[in-house]
């Protein structure tokens, strides 16, 4: 397991600065103000100018980031999350079962959605992350409870 945590991924770029969007960025701003450092693809580059253009980061680094280079930051530097909010890392490779013990599958990644983020499992199974569907994350124990009527038998 890597100590490094993916923040956002490198875009297209904004600007002839060398400025690029940031993709699938972290919520956090502060992850992308002037001054912290993110690693480029596993080596550390400072952020040197950030804004917003349409809701989305726009920075600017002291190196290149090719597109689509993962940005991350050292897994000791992430806060702790809150109360039922987890990182996409601790959901990926839990197993997924239904109430009644039904084996789903196991997190292969945590997808975007317009709505809500969604779980998308080994067995080709997408559940939407709402409370409605995942009833209980246990971290401990590496799995997630899911509600009947979710993942219907195909």
């Amino acid at each position: 397991m890597t100590d490094l945590v993916s923040v956002g991924q490198g875009g297209k770029p904004h600007g002839l600065d060398g400025s690029f969007f940031v993709e699938r960025g972290s919520e956090d701003k502060e992850r992308f103000a002037v001054g912290a450092t993110l690693h480029v693809d596993g080596e550390p580059a400072k952020i040197v100018a950030s804004k917003t253009s349409r809701g989305r980061p726009v920075i600017r680094l002291d190196r290149e980031a090719p597109r689509g280079a993962d940005l991350a930051v050292p897994r000791a530097e992430l806060p702790p999350p809150e109360e039922d909010e987890y990182y996409e890392f601790q959901l990926v490779g839990l197993a997924v079962e239904e109430e009644g013990g039904r084996a789903l599958g196991r997190v292969i990644a945590v997808l975007p959605g317009p709505a809500n983020d969604v779980l998308e499992l080994d067995s080709g199974l997408l559940l939407p992350l709402v409370g409605a569907c995942v009833l209980k994350v246990y971290l401990d124990a590496s799995r997630i409870l899911i509600a009947q009527g979710f993942a219907e038998p195909s």
